[in-house]
């Protein structure tokens, strides 16, 4: 048996994602593993046995899918939040600093060497490529990988356990963000009885968002469609789509709330929702699809996986999107046929987007950065992939070649690359961990990972909270600068995929592995 899953390390990676999962779903009082449960089934293996561990090339494809994933779902909402970012990544840049300097004065303290201090700081981080950049700098030395052993599974657990307690204290406090975030999109129908002189394209901005004319009716009953030239006059009825505060002003400029339901007359104008699968559209904004001009038609909402965005003119639509179309009914064929309405034209991952995208992320991790004094620098296969997935994510097509995903196709790499990653990280340091712990070398890494981590944790916690952010967004920034997609993973599943999860990690991560990376080599240099 033993040399036999040795030999069937697919067999063996499909055992760890099973066993794995199924220890995940156990919860205690709320908190469970989830995809972490993966991780610690790979580490239980391998300490049964050294050689029931997954090819390393596995977790490099997992960690390189998984990063370029997150980066092409996070990039169209990173750059717009980076300025509004600069001061969590300020926070988490400081802060791996600082701990760098308490790595070396904890490890110094209990006469570690360079090597394992070096190993420590990556392992309480739970930072691969750190110790990979520590282990090539001290020309294959053990001491960094016994250090990372020891410290990687405290590492996990206390991030783990502080986003519990960060996401559970949250549903029970105020969210801080809430006039911040993106407001819920509403409809409303308004009885004009004011006299109004502006027409729509006039109205259809307020000092609290944008809000969409999709059809009125006249006093006398006829039905038109709201264009911009539109004048409502008193008596008009209109249908609004909006965020609260902004239909809230224009009903108080206009007139007021009506009980009428201009949906339910569909005779001449009808509504549905619309699959987005033709290709050539895939990255474009909604004005620029000419819904108005090609069938006099008004896109009003977006649907995309459990949100529901406002149709605005510059919103870019991505593959999958379901679009809120209101159009002539003998028209609604038409604009169903154009926007492609087809949910297997959906179930296309864009291999050749795909292909090119993590192949230039690969590359751009290959590329030797020079530091003076410190020497050779990579970005590995985490960093490069995730740096361009945010930007081709941002730019969604470059002329005719297509980055996007569809947004369920990119949730699905996203948690397979996760958990292949996960297979592979825990079969790297369960025998190691076994070892070590028994001697009194041993406890001391495990007692010194912990105090680093938990440093980690507190002053993350408390500089979220001294920044005002909510609690999911707490959560991906603490995962992001863990660089650990277990956390991650938890984070998600436990606040419902907040998309401020995924935006927090993302915001934090790439800044978070560049200073790790160089903080390894830089300690295995100091005496």
């Amino acid at each position: 048996m033993d040399n036999f899953l040795a030999e069937q390390p697919i067999l063996l990676l499909f055992l760890l994602l099973a066993i794995g999962t199924l220890l995940g779903k156990i919860s205690i009082r709320g908190v469970g593993l989830g995809p972490a449960g993966v991780l610690f089934a790979a580490l239980a293996f391998s300490a049964i046995h050294p050689d029931w561990a997954v090819p390393e090339v596995v977790g490099n494809l997992g960690l390189a899918l998984f990063a370029y994933t997150i980066g092409i779902v996070a990039g169209p909402s990173f750059f717009s939040g980076l300025r509004r970012g600069a001061r969590p990544i300020g926070l988490v840049a400081v802060t791996l600093v600082a701990l760098g300097a308490l790595t070396y004065g904890i490890g110094r303290g209990l006469g570690f060497s360079s090597g394992t201090i070096a190993g420590l700081y990556a392992g309480s981080n739970t930072n691969t490529p750190g110790l990979a950049a520590a282990i090539i700098r001290l020309d294959g030395s053990p001491e960094p990988t016994v250090g990372y052993s020891l410290s990687y599974v405290g590492g996990v657990l206390v991030m783990l356990l502080t986003a519990a307690y960060v996401v559970r204290a949250g549903r029970a406090a105020p969210d801080p963000e809430a006039a911040a975030n993106r407001p819920e999109v509403e409809t409303r129908v308004i009885e004009i009885t004011h006299d109004n002189v502006m027409d729509i394209s006039e109205l259809h901005r307020t000092p609290y968002g944008e809000v969409l004319f999709s059809r009125h009716r006249t006093p006398d009953g006829e039905m038109h469609m709201a264009s911009g030239e539109t004048v409502l006059r008193p008596g008009d009825l209109v249908h609004l789509v909006g965020s609260e505060r902004a239909l809230n002003h224009l009903t108080k400029q206009l007139g007021r709330v009506s009980a009428a339901v201009l949906t339910m007359e569909r005779d001449e104008f009808d509504f549905r929702r619309i699959i987005l699968s033709d290709k050539a559209l895939f990255g474009k904004t909604i004005g620029e699809l000419h819904l108005w001009d090609r069938f006099m038609a008004r896109a009003t909402r977006v649907r995309r996986g459990d949100q529901d965005f406002l149709a605005t003119e510059h919103l870019i639509v991505q593959p999958g999107d379901r679009i809120r179309v209101t159009a002539p009914a003998d028209q609604m064929g038409k604009v169903a046929k154009f926007l492609g309405d087809s949910e297997h034209a959906i179930s296309d991952i864009n291999p050749l987007g795909l292909a090119t995208g993590m192949a230039l992320g690969l590359l751009l991790g290959t590329v030797p950065f020079v530091v003076p004094g410190l020497g050779t620098l990579h970005l590995g296969a985490a960093a490069g992939p995730l740096l361009v997935g945010l930007v081709v994510g941002r730019r969604g097509r470059t002329g005719r070649l297509l980055w996007t995903l569809p947004h369920s196709g990119a949730e699905t790499l996203t948690q397979l690359g996760l958990l292949l990653f996960l297979a592979y990280a825990g079969g790297r340091a369960g025998s190691q961990v076994v070892t070590a712990i028994t001697s009194p070398l041993g406890v001391k890494l495990v007692l010194a990972g912990l105090v680093i981590t938990a440093a980690h944790a507190a002053v993350l916690a408390l500089g979220a909270r001294q920044l005002a952010l909510a609690a999911p967004r707490t959560a991906g920034i603490l995962a992001g600068s863990q660089t650990q997609p277990a956390v991650l993973a938890y984070a998600n599943e436990s606040t419902g995929h907040d998309p401020r999860v995924t935006l927090g990690y993302a915001l934090v991560y790439p800044v978070a592995m560049v200073v790790k990376i160089m903080a390894c080599q830089i300690l295995t240099m100091l005496p």
